[in-house]
C-alpha cells in the first residue's frame, strides 16, 4: 500500500482531497464564450473569528477606572462585574448608533450618531459638536492670560 498523501485539513479542505473555490472551465458552444463552473464557492480568505472581546478590558484597566471613581480597594469577584456592566452598557449605545446609522442609510457610524445616543441616554459629551467645540489653542491662550 502506498504512503497516505500529506494532507492537513482545515476549512478549506474538501472530502474529494482538492482544492476548494477552484473552478473548471466549461465550453458552452455558440460565441466563443466559456462559462466558468463553480466559480462563487471559495472560502473567505480572512474571516475573522468571534472571540469574547470583552476580555481585552484588562484589570489594570478597571482598576484605574475604579481609582479614578475614587475606589481604594477592589475585591476581585469586580472584573467580571464590571466587564459585564460595560459590555451591556455598550451594547445600548451601540444599538442606538446603527439605529442612526440605519436611518440615514448609511453602513458607517460617525461621531455625530454616537453623540446622538449618548444624549438620548442622558448621557451627553460636549466639546465634539460645533455648538460646544472649543479650540485647544483658544483654552491655553485664555490659561495662560489668567497666569499672569
Amino acid at each position: 500500500m502506498p504512503p497516505a498523501p500529506a494532507f492537513r485539513g482545515g476549512p478549506w479542505a474538501s472530502s474529494s482531497g482538492g482544492k476548494r473555490g477552484t473552478a473548471s472551465k466549461v465550453h458552452q458552444g455558440g460565441k466563443g464564450k466559456t462559462v466558468l463552473q463553480n466559480a462563487g464557492t471559495g472560502a473567505k480568505r480572512h474571516r475573522k473569528i468571534m472571540k469574547d472581546c470583552i476580555r481585552g478590558i484588562t484589570k489594570p484597566a478597571i482598576r484605574r477606572l475604579a481609582r479614578r471613581g475614587g475606589v481604594k480597594r477592589i475585591s476581585a469577584m469586580i472584573y467580571d462585574d464590571a466587564r459585564e456592566a460595560l459590555k451591556t452598557y455598550l451594547e445600548s449605545v451601540l444599538r442606538d448608533c446603527v439605529t442612526y446609522a440605519e436611518h440615514r442609510k448609511a453602513k458607517t457610524i460617525t461621531i455625530q450618531d454616537v453623540l446622538h445616543a449618548l444624549a438620548r441616554k442622558g448621557k451627553p459629551i460636549y466639546g465634539f459638536d460645533p455648538d460646544t467645540f472649543v479650540d485647544p489653542k483658544s483654552r491655553k491662550a485664555k490659561t495662560a492670560g489668567i497666569k499672569d
